[in-house]
């Protein structure tokens, strides 16, 4: 089936909404409440186009695409209304991009540039306060444009069931559980609100401060934390040598974007000033640097006059969570070949 959207007849299947055939076809309509994984949403209004033989506007995220359609995403109408929408949006919060975290990676921000929107009315209003409870997370209610993905991701994506939209109308705000702080509720802290999250309403509490995203080097990578091999992103400060956040790497299997706690969160290690760079052997009772072949050589000797002593038994392997699984292999291959003894295990939680 086909249908025409500026101009242009674009294919598309059963099932697919307006803005799935855009977004197939390279047609940019602008969005903010839609997410792949969270489905239609409707609340933000910002992808509304133009439908023939339909009254008003229609928001593209929840139209069926139907055979022989003909849609209008650039008209006049359709611009002036997501302009006013995104002015409203700006309006009815404390958008200030200057002192933001997610200045540069908003997708807020982001529109209101598309639009060529410069300035906007401001109401003002008492600021409420910030949720800073969570070890992990910063909520925002001030920046909250009430898109409802984090409330979907919680809810129907990670199903910890935390997040709910509480009151009603323009006092309405997203809470944890019955009104509580994020610290006292039922969060695990997984952040798949975080990484969802389209403005600076929700964002990680370590990365406050540390660069902004357009000066981070963006490296992808695999979780060293379990055998499930989740892909990351990591956010890297190379002048600092040090990692400011990660994010899960959308549509990418396994995780499609979510990570657990340690995945997202506990990624201080790389750059710890505790970690060790040199091989360390003990001589005359101290730890003294020294090459790594003299640490081998060492290693070496050590084993061969204990299994000879004691017999193999006496030696024990554990191997590590952290390095891949041909690492793990060597381990248990030189365990059980080299010493002859069947004393290895493996810290598969870290």
């Amino acid at each position: 089936m086909k249908l025409t959207m500026d101009g242009k007849s674009l294919p598309f299947e059963t099932g697919q909404t307006v803005l799935g055939v855009a977004r197939a076809n390279g047609v940019f309509i602008p969005t903010l409440c839609w997410h792949r994984k969270t489905g239609a949403a409707a609340r933000c209004r910002v992808c509304v186009v133009e439908i023939e033989g339909m009254r008003g506007l229609q928001t593209s995220c929840t139209a069926a695409a139907s055979d022989g359609m003909v849609v209008r995403t650039d008209t006049e109408r359709v611009r002036e209304a997501q302009t006013i929408i995104v002015q409203n949006l700006l309006s009815n919060g404390h958008h200030n991009c200057l002192a933001c975290e997610a200045n540069g990676r908003c997708e807020l921000q982001n529109v209101a540039y598309w639009l060529g929107i410069k300035e906007w009315p401001v109401v003002p209003e008492p600021l409420l306060p910030l949720d800073d409870s969570s070890p992990m997370i910063v909520m925002d209610p001030n920046k909250c444009i009430l898109c409802g993905r984090c409330i979907a991701a919680c809810n129907q994506g990670v199903v910890n069931e935390v997040l709910t939209i509480a009151r009603r109308g323009y006092n309405s705000l997203v809470q944890c559980d019955t009104s509580v702080p994020m610290r006292d509720s039922s969060c695990v802290q997984c952040g798949e609100c975080v990484q969802l999250c389209p403005t600076g309403a929700l964002t990680e509490k370590k990365a406050v401060g540390k660069g902004r995203d357009w000066e981070l080097e963006h490296v992808n990578t695999t979780c060293a934390y379990c055998g499930v091999g989740c892909q990351l992103t990591l956010h890297v400060d190379r002048a600092k040598n040090r990692i400011v956040r990660v994010d899960g790497r959308e549509g990418v299997p396994p995780n499609d974007g979510m990570l657990c706690v340690k995945g997202r969160f506990a990624y201080e290690f790389p750059s710890s000033g505790k970690r060790l760079t040199r091989p360390l052997v003990k001589k005359n009772g101290q730890h003294v640097e020294v090459s790594w072949d003299e640490a081998l050589d060492y290693t070496a000797q050590r084993l061969s006059e204990i299994k000879t002593k004691h017999g193999p038994d006496a030696f024990a392997a554990i191997s590590c969570a952290r390095t891949t699984n041909e690492n793990n292999y060597a381990m248990a291959k030189f365990t059980r070949a080299a010493i002859g003894t069947n004393n290895v295990d493996h810290c598969a939680r870290t």
